[in-house]
């Protein structure tokens, strides 16, 4: 039995290390990247860089008529909330800031436009932007780069 806990603590050792965390927490950032990334593809116009596809207005105005925001308002703002924060989560910069502003973006989703969808969608969103905030980018980030520099 002793060699059964003790192989189990070098595997949670091992787990547990920097390398395996920071594994992690890349692929948690770019899972929750591409989430957004891939929605905010379709609000573009496809081939152009951020020009908004005129048809987004008429559907933030019928099907996410819910949100307290007006559709001028609110299609350039997820527009570029959609392409702006996942950039720079891919690269692993601002990662906290960034997962929280995602966070709050999948929050009114929720709330305003799919209160069906917690389960099981907007509930993994929200657990991967929480690890992110509370874990940062991890060893593999710009975030890591720049406290790495900022040591004595």
């Amino acid at each position: 039995m002793k060699n059964i806990v003790a192989f189990y603590d070098r595997g949670v050792a091992l787990a547990g290390g920097r390398i395996p965390e920071g594994v992690m927490l890349f692929l948690a950032r770019v899972a929750l990247a591409g989430v957004f990334w891939r929605s905010g593809q379709t609000k573009v116009v496809a081939g152009s860089l951020l020009q908004i596809d005129p048809s987004q207005y008429d559907l933030f105005a019928s099907e996410f008529s819910g949100l307290p925001l007006d559709p001028s308002i609110a299609v350039p703002l997820t527009v570029f909330a959609e392409h702006f924060f996942p950039m720079l989560l891919l690269f692993g910069f601002a990662t906290r800031f960034s997962a929280g502003a995602l966070l709050v973006m999948t929050l009114v989703i929720q709330i305003f436009v799919f209160p069906d969808a917690w389960w099981p969608v907007h509930s993994l969103w929200a657990a991967l932007a929480a690890a992110l905030i509370v874990r940062g980018g991890g060893l593999f980030s710009i975030d890591a780069l720049v406290a790495r520099m900022r040591r004595p």
